[in-house]
Protein backbone atom coordinates (compact mmCIF):
# COMPACT_ATOMS: atom_id res chain seq x y z
CA UNK A 1 0.00 0.00 0.00
CA UNK A 2 1.60 2.93 -0.84
CA UNK A 3 2.27 5.77 1.64
CA UNK A 4 -0.73 8.38 0.50
CA UNK A 5 -3.08 5.67 1.31
CA UNK A 6 -1.66 5.17 4.64
CA UNK A 7 -2.02 8.99 5.20
CA UNK A 8 -5.18 9.31 3.99
CA UNK A 9 -6.33 6.23 6.03
CA UNK A 10 -4.91 7.54 9.30
CA UNK A 11 -6.75 10.95 8.58
CA UNK A 12 -9.75 9.06 8.39
CA UNK A 13 -9.21 7.45 11.56
CA UNK A 14 -8.26 10.44 13.64
CA UNK A 15 -11.10 12.68 12.59
CA UNK A 16 -13.64 10.11 13.79
CA UNK A 17 -12.56 8.39 16.89
CA UNK A 18 -15.36 10.23 18.67
CA UNK A 19 -18.57 9.83 17.32
CA UNK A 20 -17.60 6.32 16.03
CA UNK A 21 -19.98 3.33 15.64
CA UNK A 22 -17.34 0.90 15.14
CA UNK A 23 -14.30 0.93 16.54
CA UNK A 24 -11.20 -2.18 15.76
CA UNK A 25 -7.65 -1.75 17.29
CA UNK A 26 -5.25 -4.28 16.19
CA UNK A 27 -8.19 -6.68 15.16
CA UNK A 28 -6.53 -10.04 13.55
CA UNK A 29 -8.42 -13.25 13.17
CA UNK A 30 -6.68 -16.41 12.26
CA UNK A 31 -7.95 -19.75 10.96
CA UNK A 32 -4.65 -22.32 11.67
CA UNK A 33 -1.95 -20.97 9.57
CA UNK A 34 -4.38 -18.97 7.22
CA UNK A 35 -4.75 -15.11 8.85
CA UNK A 36 -8.03 -13.83 7.55
CA UNK A 37 -7.84 -10.56 9.24
CA UNK A 38 -4.29 -9.00 9.90
CA UNK A 39 -4.10 -6.00 12.77
CA UNK A 40 -7.34 -4.13 11.67
CA UNK A 41 -7.56 -0.18 12.94
CA UNK A 42 -10.80 1.27 12.13
CA UNK A 43 -12.59 4.09 13.54
CA UNK A 44 -16.45 4.36 11.48
CA UNK A 45 -18.54 7.32 11.76
CA UNK A 46 -22.56 7.24 11.42
CA UNK A 47 -23.58 6.97 8.09
CA UNK A 48 -23.69 4.35 5.07
CA UNK A 49 -20.65 2.80 5.03
CA UNK A 50 -19.73 1.09 2.28
CA UNK A 51 -17.18 -2.82 3.15
CA UNK A 52 -15.59 -3.11 -0.34
CA UNK A 53 -13.28 -5.80 -1.01
CA UNK A 54 -12.89 -9.33 -3.69
CA UNK A 55 -14.52 -12.56 -2.37
CA UNK A 56 -12.23 -14.01 -0.10
CA UNK A 57 -11.19 -10.60 1.43
CA UNK A 58 -12.37 -11.03 4.99
CA UNK A 59 -15.42 -8.90 4.97
CA UNK A 60 -17.65 -11.91 6.24
CA UNK A 61 -15.03 -12.36 8.97
CA UNK A 62 -14.99 -8.90 10.15
CA UNK A 63 -18.96 -8.80 10.37
CA UNK A 64 -18.95 -11.93 12.50
CA UNK A 65 -16.27 -10.54 14.50
CA UNK A 66 -18.72 -7.32 15.00
CA UNK A 67 -21.36 -9.33 15.77
CA UNK A 68 -20.45 -11.16 18.85
CA UNK A 69 -20.56 -14.33 16.76
CA UNK A 70 -16.74 -15.47 16.13
CA UNK A 71 -13.73 -14.31 18.99
CA UNK A 72 -11.17 -12.38 17.58
CA UNK A 73 -7.39 -13.85 17.52
CA UNK A 74 -6.11 -10.73 19.11
CA UNK A 75 -6.68 -6.95 19.07
CA UNK A 76 -10.59 -5.80 20.18
CA UNK A 77 -13.39 -4.45 18.40
CA UNK A 78 -16.29 -2.37 19.73
CA UNK A 79 -19.97 -1.47 18.10
CA UNK A 80 -21.92 1.13 19.46
CA UNK A 81 -19.98 1.57 22.24
CA UNK A 82 -20.03 -2.31 23.26
CA UNK A 83 -17.37 -4.76 23.59
CA UNK A 84 -18.29 -7.14 20.42
CA UNK A 85 -17.36 -10.25 21.85
CA UNK A 86 -17.67 -10.03 26.17
CA UNK A 87 -21.31 -7.70 25.50
CA UNK A 88 -22.84 -9.45 22.38
CA UNK A 89 -25.71 -9.74 23.89
CA UNK A 90 -25.83 -5.71 23.76
CA UNK A 91 -24.64 -5.48 20.26
CA UNK A 92 -27.48 -7.96 18.69
CA UNK A 93 -29.81 -5.97 20.51
CA UNK A 94 -29.06 -2.56 19.26
CA UNK A 95 -27.56 -4.10 15.42
CA UNK A 96 -29.60 -5.76 12.50
CA UNK A 97 -27.88 -8.23 10.35
CA UNK A 98 -28.95 -9.33 6.68
CA UNK A 99 -26.58 -12.46 6.08
CA UNK A 100 -25.51 -13.60 2.45
CA UNK A 101 -26.79 -17.05 2.85
CA UNK A 102 -29.55 -18.94 2.12
CA UNK A 103 -31.20 -18.76 5.65
CA UNK A 104 -35.03 -18.75 5.91
CA UNK A 105 -37.23 -21.03 6.75
CA UNK A 106 -39.18 -22.15 3.71
CA UNK A 107 -42.75 -23.65 5.16
CA UNK A 108 -42.93 -20.23 6.94
CA UNK A 109 -44.66 -17.55 5.58
CA UNK A 110 -42.88 -14.23 5.99
CA UNK A 111 -45.20 -12.29 8.48
CA UNK A 112 -45.04 -15.02 10.46
CA UNK A 113 -40.89 -15.42 10.42
CA UNK A 114 -40.17 -11.72 10.37
CA UNK A 115 -42.27 -11.66 13.24
CA UNK A 116 -40.62 -14.08 14.87
CA UNK A 117 -37.55 -12.44 14.38
CA UNK A 118 -38.56 -9.37 16.22
CA UNK A 119 -40.05 -11.75 19.14
CA UNK A 120 -36.72 -12.81 19.39
CA UNK A 121 -35.14 -9.02 19.56
CA UNK A 122 -37.31 -8.56 22.41
CA UNK A 123 -40.73 -7.03 21.36
CA UNK A 124 -43.81 -8.17 22.80
CA UNK A 125 -45.65 -10.54 21.00
CA UNK A 126 -48.70 -8.22 19.40
CA UNK A 127 -45.75 -5.20 18.93
CA UNK A 128 -43.75 -8.07 16.94
CA UNK A 129 -46.71 -8.90 14.58
CA UNK A 130 -47.26 -5.14 13.84
CA UNK A 131 -43.98 -4.36 13.55
CA UNK A 132 -43.52 -7.04 11.31
CA UNK A 133 -46.29 -5.97 9.12
CA UNK A 134 -45.11 -2.04 8.77
CA UNK A 135 -41.80 -3.37 7.84
CA UNK A 136 -42.59 -5.96 5.20
CA UNK A 137 -44.88 -2.96 3.90
CA UNK A 138 -42.17 -0.96 3.55
CA UNK A 139 -39.40 -3.46 1.81
CA UNK A 140 -42.87 -3.75 -1.28
CA UNK A 141 -44.06 -7.54 0.27
CA UNK A 142 -47.40 -6.27 2.21
CA UNK A 143 -49.35 -8.23 -0.34
CA UNK A 144 -47.35 -10.94 0.01
CA UNK A 145 -46.61 -11.59 3.42
CA UNK A 146 -48.95 -14.35 4.09
CA UNK A 147 -47.50 -16.71 1.61
CA UNK A 148 -45.17 -19.38 2.20
CA UNK A 149 -40.92 -18.25 1.91
CA UNK A 150 -40.79 -21.57 -0.08
CA UNK A 151 -42.52 -20.09 -2.94
CA UNK A 152 -40.67 -16.77 -3.33
CA UNK A 153 -38.64 -15.40 -6.31
CA UNK A 154 -34.61 -14.55 -5.57
CA UNK A 155 -35.67 -11.04 -5.07
CA UNK A 156 -38.33 -11.46 -2.70
CA UNK A 157 -36.39 -13.74 -0.13
CA UNK A 158 -33.47 -11.08 -0.25
CA UNK A 159 -36.31 -8.15 0.91
CA UNK A 160 -37.55 -11.13 3.69
CA UNK A 161 -34.17 -10.75 5.19
CA UNK A 162 -33.38 -7.01 5.07
CA UNK A 163 -37.22 -6.97 6.69
CA UNK A 164 -36.17 -9.09 9.75
CA UNK A 165 -32.57 -7.28 9.51
CA UNK A 166 -34.46 -3.72 10.62
CA UNK A 167 -37.83 -5.45 11.62
CA UNK A 168 -36.69 -4.30 15.59
CA UNK A 169 -35.44 -0.51 14.67
CA UNK A 170 -31.58 -1.39 15.06
CA UNK A 171 -29.27 1.95 15.26
CA UNK A 172 -26.86 -0.09 12.63
CA UNK A 173 -27.48 -2.54 10.45
CA UNK A 174 -25.01 -5.07 8.28
CA UNK A 175 -26.16 -6.08 5.17
CA UNK A 176 -23.83 -8.80 3.36
CA UNK A 177 -23.99 -8.92 -0.29
CA UNK A 178 -27.98 -7.29 -0.66
CA UNK A 179 -27.58 -7.69 -4.13
CA UNK A 180 -26.53 -11.06 -4.60
CA UNK A 181 -28.16 -13.35 -7.19
CA UNK A 182 -30.49 -10.39 -8.11
CA UNK A 183 -31.21 -8.95 -11.73
CA UNK A 184 -30.46 -5.54 -12.73
CA UNK A 185 -34.07 -4.27 -11.70
CA UNK A 186 -33.85 -6.56 -8.39
CA UNK A 187 -30.38 -4.91 -7.56
CA UNK A 188 -31.85 -1.53 -8.42
CA UNK A 189 -34.39 -1.61 -6.21
CA UNK A 190 -33.15 -3.53 -3.78
CA UNK A 191 -30.03 -0.72 -3.26
CA UNK A 192 -33.04 1.91 -3.59
CA UNK A 193 -33.90 0.32 -0.13
CA UNK A 194 -30.77 0.48 1.46
CA UNK A 195 -30.70 3.78 0.70
CA UNK A 196 -34.35 4.46 2.24
CA UNK A 197 -33.05 2.92 5.54
CA UNK A 198 -29.87 4.60 5.83
CA UNK A 199 -32.01 8.98 4.91
CA UNK A 200 -35.14 8.20 6.30
CA UNK A 201 -34.90 5.64 8.47
CA UNK A 202 -31.61 7.21 10.31
CA UNK A 203 -29.70 4.05 10.77
CA UNK A 204 -26.14 3.41 9.75
CA UNK A 205 -25.29 0.87 7.45
CA UNK A 206 -22.61 -1.05 6.61
CA UNK A 207 -23.20 -2.55 3.20
CA UNK A 208 -20.48 -5.51 2.52
CA UNK A 209 -20.19 -5.99 -1.03
CA UNK A 210 -17.01 -6.80 -4.17
CA UNK A 211 -19.32 -4.31 -6.44
CA UNK A 212 -18.03 -0.74 -6.77
CA UNK A 213 -20.98 0.61 -8.34
CA UNK A 214 -23.51 -0.56 -5.36
CA UNK A 215 -21.18 0.76 -2.94
CA UNK A 216 -20.25 4.20 -5.03
CA UNK A 217 -24.36 4.85 -5.45
CA UNK A 218 -24.92 4.30 -1.59
CA UNK A 219 -22.32 5.04 0.49
CA UNK A 220 -20.50 8.53 1.49
CA UNK A 221 -17.90 6.23 3.46
CA UNK A 222 -15.93 2.71 2.67
CA UNK A 223 -13.63 0.68 4.16
CA UNK A 224 -11.20 -1.41 1.98
CA UNK A 225 -10.17 -4.63 2.39
CA UNK A 226 -7.95 -7.13 0.72
CA UNK A 227 -6.71 -10.38 1.55
CA UNK A 228 -6.92 -9.59 5.15
CA UNK A 229 -5.38 -6.07 5.34
CA UNK A 230 -7.21 -2.78 5.70
CA UNK A 231 -6.03 -0.88 2.56
CA UNK A 232 -8.47 1.98 2.75
CA UNK A 233 -10.74 4.00 5.19
CA UNK A 234 -12.42 6.93 4.21
CA UNK A 235 -15.21 9.31 2.98
CA UNK A 236 -16.29 9.52 -0.73
CA UNK A 237 -18.24 11.80 -3.01
CA UNK A 238 -16.94 15.11 -2.61
CA UNK A 239 -13.41 14.63 -3.02
CA UNK A 240 -11.10 17.12 -2.26
CA UNK A 241 -10.01 19.04 -5.31
CA UNK A 242 -6.51 17.78 -5.27
CA UNK A 243 -8.27 14.75 -5.99
CA UNK A 244 -9.41 16.29 -9.31
CA UNK A 245 -8.41 14.11 -12.58
CA UNK A 246 -8.30 14.56 -16.19
CA UNK A 247 -10.84 12.47 -18.70
CA UNK A 248 -9.89 11.83 -22.24
CA UNK A 249 -11.74 9.70 -24.66
CA UNK A 250 -9.77 8.92 -27.75
CA UNK A 251 -10.65 7.34 -31.18
CA UNK A 252 -7.24 5.16 -31.61
CA UNK A 253 -4.35 3.48 -29.90
CA UNK A 254 -4.33 4.54 -26.13
CA UNK A 255 -1.02 2.58 -25.28
CA UNK A 256 0.80 4.55 -28.17
CA UNK A 257 -0.78 8.26 -26.82
CA UNK A 258 0.26 7.14 -22.97
CA UNK A 259 3.77 6.70 -23.90
CA UNK A 260 4.26 10.04 -25.84
CA UNK A 261 2.69 11.73 -22.45
CA UNK A 262 5.20 10.01 -20.31
CA UNK A 263 7.54 10.81 -22.84
CA UNK A 264 6.73 14.68 -22.03
CA UNK A 265 6.96 13.66 -18.29
CA UNK A 266 3.45 13.48 -17.36
CA UNK A 267 4.05 9.93 -15.72
CA UNK A 268 0.63 9.73 -13.54
CA UNK A 269 -1.71 9.21 -17.47
CA UNK A 270 -3.03 5.67 -17.21
CA UNK A 271 -5.45 3.82 -19.13
CA UNK A 272 -8.85 3.57 -17.45
CA UNK A 273 -9.97 -0.08 -18.41
CA UNK A 274 -13.88 -0.36 -19.58
CA UNK A 275 -15.59 -3.50 -20.82
CA UNK A 276 -17.07 -1.50 -23.62
CA UNK A 277 -16.86 2.00 -26.07
CA UNK A 278 -13.81 4.09 -26.52
CA UNK A 279 -10.38 4.17 -24.96
CA UNK A 280 -10.02 6.11 -22.28
CA UNK A 281 -7.21 7.79 -20.80
CA UNK A 282 -7.04 9.51 -17.11
CA UNK A 283 -3.99 11.80 -15.67
CA UNK A 284 -4.27 13.25 -12.77
CA UNK A 285 -3.76 16.67 -11.30
CA UNK A 286 -4.23 18.17 -14.60
CA UNK A 287 -2.53 21.65 -15.72
CA UNK A 288 -2.40 23.84 -18.21
CA UNK A 289 0.94 21.83 -19.79
CA UNK A 290 -1.31 18.51 -19.86
CA UNK A 291 -4.24 20.44 -22.40
CA UNK A 292 -1.26 21.22 -24.20
CA UNK A 293 0.23 18.29 -24.38
CA UNK A 294 -2.93 16.07 -24.86
CA UNK A 295 -3.65 18.80 -27.77
CA UNK A 296 -0.31 18.53 -29.34
CA UNK A 297 -0.28 14.87 -29.66
CA UNK A 298 -3.50 14.09 -30.62
CA UNK A 299 -2.51 16.47 -33.93
CA UNK A 300 0.67 14.56 -33.74
CA UNK A 301 -0.52 10.88 -33.79
CA UNK A 302 -3.31 11.92 -36.10
CA UNK A 303 -5.44 10.71 -33.24
CA UNK A 304 -9.12 12.44 -32.88
CA UNK A 305 -10.20 13.29 -29.17
CA UNK A 306 -14.00 12.25 -28.50
CA UNK A 307 -14.32 14.06 -25.67
CA UNK A 308 -12.07 15.69 -22.80
CA UNK A 309 -13.86 16.60 -19.13
CA UNK A 310 -12.54 16.80 -15.63
CA UNK A 311 -13.96 14.76 -13.05
CA UNK A 312 -13.37 14.20 -9.64
CA UNK A 313 -11.75 10.96 -8.24
CA UNK A 314 -14.25 7.59 -8.36
CA UNK A 315 -14.45 4.65 -5.80
CA UNK A 316 -12.61 3.15 -9.19
CA UNK A 317 -9.56 5.52 -8.29
CA UNK A 318 -9.65 5.21 -4.87
CA UNK A 319 -9.53 1.25 -5.30
CA UNK A 320 -6.99 1.30 -7.50
CA UNK A 321 -4.66 3.42 -5.79
CA UNK A 322 -5.51 1.08 -2.71
CA UNK A 323 -5.39 -2.53 -4.17
CA UNK A 324 -3.74 -1.74 -7.13
CA UNK A 325 -4.95 -2.68 -11.30
CA UNK A 326 -4.30 -6.41 -10.92
CA UNK A 327 -7.60 -6.83 -8.17
CA UNK A 328 -10.14 -4.64 -10.23
CA UNK A 329 -11.04 -7.67 -12.43
CA UNK A 330 -14.86 -7.66 -13.91
CA UNK A 331 -16.43 -9.16 -11.13
CA UNK A 332 -16.34 -5.57 -9.15
CA UNK A 333 -18.85 -3.91 -11.40
CA UNK A 334 -21.41 -7.11 -10.66
CA UNK A 335 -20.83 -7.77 -14.76
CA UNK A 336 -21.47 -4.85 -16.31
Amino acid sequence: MSQAVLDQTAGARATTHEDAVIRTVDLTKRFGSFTALNQIDLSIPRGAIGLLGPNGAGKTTLIRILLGLAKPTSGSAEVLGFNAFSEGIQVRERVGYMPEAECLPSNATAADFVGHMAEMSGLPKTEARQRAADVLYQVGLDEERYRLIKGFSTGMKQRVKLAQAIVHDPSLVFLDEPTAGLDPPGRDSMLELVDRIYRMMGMTVVLSSHILEDIERVCDYVVIIDSGQLALAQRIGGTPAEGAQLSIQIDGNPDQFIQRLHALGIDDARQRDRMTGLPEIVIRHPSDRVYDAVRDIAVELDVPIVSMTGRTRSLEDLYLQAVGASALDADMYGGV
